[in-house]
Order: C-alpha cells, then sequence, then structure tokens
C-alpha cells in the first residue's frame, strides 16, 4: 500500500513536473494555432489515405481480387479501425504518452500507403490496406484527446469544427492528386506519390510534439485549479476497469449516437443510387462526392461555434439532416437527389466535428481517450450495421428505405431529448 501510494505521488510530482515545464514551452504557441497546425497534420494525412482509398477497389481489381474480396478486405479495414480504438483508448489512457500513440498511428498510415506501391503483391496488398486502417485506430483517442484539450480556452466546438474544415481539404486534394497519377503512369505512381504529404505529416507532427509536448497546459490555465494534478497514466488509471467510470450521461450520449448513424446512408449507397438511376454518370459522381465534402466543412465550422454557445442542443441538426438528406438524396430526380448529398455532407460536417467535440464535456478529462475510443466503436459499429441495412433495402424494398431512414431518426431525436434530460440547464452535463 505504502509503495503503491509513493508510485502514485511520484507519478503526480513528474506529472506536474512535466505540465510545469510544457507550460513554458507552450507560452509561445496559442491554442489557436496549436489547433490550425495539428488541422494541417490531419489535411496532409487525409491527402495520404483518402487518395489511396479513392484507387483502393479497382487497384485490388488489377491485381486479380474480385468483388467479394474487395469487400472483406476493406471491410476488415473499416472493422478494424472501429474495433480496435477499444483497446488503443484504455492504452493511451493507461500510458499517458498521447503523443506517441498519435505519432505512430500516423506513422502506420504513412508508411502502409506508399508501400502499396511495391511489388507486394495481392495478399501483401490487402496487408497493407487493412494497416492503415490500423494506424487509423491507433492514433484517434489520442488524437481527439490532445485536441479536446487545446479546444478547451477557445471552445471545443470551434477547435474541432477548424480541424474537420482542415481535415476535408486534404480529403479533397489527395484523390485528385492521385487520379492525376494514375492517369499519368498507373498505379504505382499513385500511392507512390502519396509519400511526399506522408513525409510532410512526419515533419508537422513531431515539430509540433516538441513545441507543445503537454497539451493539458491549455485546459489547466482555461479550466483546472492548480491544486488538480494531472491525471493521466497515474496508478489510479491503471487500477480501473478499462470502461469504467464513464458516466451514465456518455452511454446515452453513446446511443443516440448509435441511432442516428445507424439511419445515415452512406454515400458509397447515395453514389450507386445516383448511377443506377441514370440521373448522372459514373465519372461525375466523385465531384458530387467533392461538393458535400466542401459543405460538409462549412457546416463543421457553422455547428462548432453554436455547439459552444448552446451545447449539445445544437446537436438536433443532426438526425434532421440525415433524415431530409437521404429522403432528398434517393429521389428519381436529379436536382432533388443533389440536395439530399448536399445535405448529406452537412450531417457529415456535424458528425465528424461537433459530434465528436461533445464527448470531452462527457466523462472526466482524465478518460477522455478511453471515451473516445468507446465512442468511436460503438456509432461506427452501428454505421456499418445501419449501412448494410439500408443496401439491403434499396436493393430488395426499395419503397421502404425512406421511411425506415425518417422514423429511425425520429428515434435518433428522443434520444437526444434523454441525454439532454441529464444535462444542465446550458446544454452541458452534469457528469
Amino acid at each position: 500500500m505504502a509503495g503503491d501510494n509513493a508510485r502514485e505521488h511520484t507519478g503526480d510530482a513528474s506529472g506536474a513536473g512535466a505540465e510545469r515545464a510544457a507550460s513554458g514551452r507552450a507560452a509561445a504557441l496559442s491554442p489557436w494555432r496549436f489547433v490550425v497546425v495539428f488541422g494541417v497534420v490531419s489535411l496532409l494525412a487525409d491527402a495520404v489515405y483518402e487518395g489511396a482509398r479513392s484507387i483502393t477497389g479497382p487497384y485490388l481489381g488489377s491485381l486479380g481480387a474480385g468483388a467479394v474480396l474487395v469487400g472483406v478486405v476493406t471491410g476488415a479495414g473499416e472493422a478494424a479501425g472501429l474495433v480496435l480504438r477499444l483497446v488503443s483508448g484504455p492504452a493511451t489512457e493507461w500510458s499517458g504518452r498521447y503523443w506517441g500513440w498519435t505519432i505512430a498511428g500516423y506513422g502506420l498510415t504513412v508508411v502502409a500507403v506508399p508501400a502499396l506501391a511495391l511489388p507486394v503483391g495481392l495478399a501483401g496488398a490487402c496487408v497493407l490496406v487493412v494497416a492503415e486502417r490500423v494506424g487509423k485506430a491507433t492514433r484517434s483517442p489520442a488524437k481527439d484527446t490532445l485536441l479536446s484539450h487545446a479546444g478547451s480556452p477557445m471552445g471545443r466546438g470551434t477547435a474541432f469544427a477548424v480541424h474537420e474544415a482542415l481535415d476535408q481539404t486534404g480529403a479533397f486534394a489527395g484523390p485528385l492528386l492521385v487520379a492525376a497519377a494514375v492517369a499519368w503512369h498507373g498505379y504505382g505512381l499513385g500511392f507512390a506519390i502519396l509519400a511526399v504529404p506522408g513525409i510532410a505529416v512526419m515533419i508537422v507532427l513531431l515539430w509540433l510534439a516538441r513545441r507543445v509536448p503537454d497539451p493539458r497546459v491549455y485546459e489547466a490555465g482555461a479550466e483546472r485549479t492548480p491544486a488538480e494534478p494531472p491525471a493521466m497514466g497515474s496508478a489510479a488509471v491503471r487500477g480501473r476497469a478499462p470502461l469504467a467510470g464513464l458516466g451514465r450521461v456518455f452511454w446515452r450520449y453513446a446511443v443516440f449516437s448509435a441511432v442516428t448513424m445507424a439511419g445515415f446512408a452512406t454515400f458509397g449507397l447515395i453514389g450507386f443510387h445516383l448511377v443506377e438511376a441514370d440521373l448522372v454518370r459514373p465519372q461525375a459522381v466523385p465531384l458530387v462526392y467533392a461538393g458535400a465534402m466542401a459543405v460538409d466543412a462549412v457546416a463543421a465550422l457553422a455547428t462548432g461555434r453554436l455547439f459552444d454557445r448552446w451545447g449539445l442542443r445544437v446537436l438536433v441538426t443532426l438526425p434532421v439532416l440525415a433524415g431530409a438528406g437521404t429522403a432528398l438524396a434517393f429521389a428519381g430526380s436529379l436536382f432533388p437527389a443533389l440536395a439530399g448529398a448536399a445535405l448529406w455532407g452537412a450531417a457529415m460536417g456535424v458528425q465528424e466535428s461537433t459530434m465528436r467535440a461533445a464527448v470531452a464535456d462527457l466523462v472526466p478529462a482524465a478518460r477522455r481517450p478511453t471515451a473516445y475510443g468507446a465512442f468511436a466503436a460503438v456509432y461506427g459499429t452501428a454505421w456499418l450495421v445501419g449501412g448494410a441495412a439500408l443496401g439491403a433495402l434499396y436493393g430488395h424494398a426499395h419503397a421502404a428505405l425512406v421511411p425506415v431512414v425518417l422514423n429511425v431518426q425520429a428515434v435518433a431525436l428522443a434520444a437526444l431529448w434523454w441525454v439532454n434530460s441529464a444535462a444542465a440547464p446550458d446544454g452541458r452535463t452534469t457528469a
């Protein structure tokens, strides 16, 4: 017992020392600059992996893979990217090495993607495709937690919104870069050229980690009292059950998120409908997607700022946008379908920014890595299952798809009311 107390005291003292050291280093880098630079990291990383994902299917096909294998490999990658966060989140919290997990995750991604340009064969390519998603699972809980600390003095909704807007810039530019490279010299150059933004990711990320080794200093100045010790990686955290202590409000919020995402169609299904209904040519689908991503960025910025003022109440926009977007996107005429795709993009903006920002208000600061990991696994699994169900409805009971989505989103609105019933009057939680 005495030994445990001594270790915990030593851990707290060393943590306090790290925080004091970080305070001096972080003074020259404002929270705004931290968020923007971290957003540049995501911009470059998105250019890498979204560029690669834009050609993964046809590339595997060129190596001899059939539709079933492509579906299995990409599905396995998405599953790994979600389920493994249940491991990486608690592991990050237990170790307290947020930058270590973030750097390792980005490193795995920026190595795996350009490696697809090498003659690795079909089996090797399948492994690398899954490895890229494992990299995302490795870094995401730590990355979101770091961003939540920097966002504390400026508003977390705003921080996640700015990050998402920059993120989507990369998601837009990467596929265009890859398309040009593939058109010029085939798949090999398409993957190899992504090494350039990949190297830039690591340079900027390592610079940021060196400049701000402990972003908790931002939140310490904004919210925490000097007497509150940093709990990350402490003995108390190590002795806790992995998912214990997240609180009933968090789990209510996870239920809301799962329900609304279960009724949220994937763009793959929307794009399939646009071509199947002869509304646009296949070559034009990426342009529709690019337009949706532009709306995504704008919606993220708007709802992120509103979240900082109104709290969870602003998330009423997500079921509304998801339901209306789906109803229009699967219309039989062009302009309603394009309007639906735009609303789908707006819903994505809310989901990728404001919905993530809210998690930091629902749990104690020390539990954020685990909370982000559990949250992503819950809502991501619901989206995968819901997406498969909506695909089945589209293929076998097309007329039922829109009514089912609207009913699911109505349930999601009720679930959000259930979450808000446990929140403070300003929309923040009482957990």
